[in-house]
C-alpha cells in the first residue's frame, strides 16, 4: 500500500510536524516540572538547588540523546525523492515505536504509587527542556530549508530573466 496518498504534504511541512511533536510536549512537561519544583521549594526549600542541578543534568543527557534523532530524521525528511509525502512520514516505524514507548513510560510514571514529587521536580524540567530544544532545532532546520528554497527560486528567476 502506498501511504504517500494519505494526507500528502511537502517535505517542509514534515519538518514543521517534527517541531510540533517535540516542542509541544516539551512545553507541557517543562510546565509540570516547574510546578513540581515550586511545590518542593515550598515544602523543603533546601532541596531546590539539588533538583535544579539534576534537571540540568537530565536536560544535557537527553539533549545529547535527541541529537541523533534530530540529525537522522531531518536528513531522512530532506532526502525524500518525492516532493510530497504522507503527513505521517516524519517518523519511520522504529521512530514511532520509540516515541510511543517513551510516551507510555512517561504516562505510567504518574501512576506508580509512592513516586515522590522530588522525582518529577528534578526529571520533568530537564526532559521538557531537552524536548523543547529538539523542537527548536527542528524549527531551525525548517527555517534553513525555507531560506534555501527561496534562494533557489530567486536563482531560477534570475536565470530565466
Amino acid at each position: 500500500m502506498n501511504t504517500d496518498k494519505i494526507v500528502p504534504v511537502n517535505r517542509e511541512h514534515l519538518l514543521l510536524m517534527q517541531v510540533l511533536c517535540w516542542l509541544a510536549p516539551g512545553i507541557v512537561i517543562t510546565r509540570k516540572g516547574v510546578m513540581a519544583l515550586i511545590t518542593v521549594a515550598q515544602m523543603v526549600p533546601q532541596r531546590l538547588w539539588w533538583l535544579i542541578l539534576i534537571a540540568v543534568a537530565v536536560a544535557v543527557c537527553f539533549s545529547l540523546m535527541f541529537n541523533n534523532f534530530i540529525k537522522r530524521y531531518t536528513n531522512r525528511i530532506l532526502t525524500f525523492p518525492e516532493r510530497k509525502k504522507s503527513l505521517f512520514a516524519f517518523f519511520d516505524l522504529r521512530g514511532y515505536v520509540l516515541i510511543f514507548f517513551m510516551m507510555g513510560l512517561g504516562v505510567s510514571l504518574k501512576y506508580i504509587p509512592g513516586m515522590p514529587v522530588e522525582f518529577f521536580a528534578g526529571f520533568y524540567p530537564g526532559l521538557g527542556i531537552a524536548l523543547s530544544i529538539a523542537g527548536l532545532r527542528y524549527l531551525c532546520s525548517w527555517c534553513k530549508e525555507m531560506l534555501n528554497k527561496n534562494k533557489q527560486n530567486n536563482d531560477n528567476n534570475e536565470t530565466q530573466n
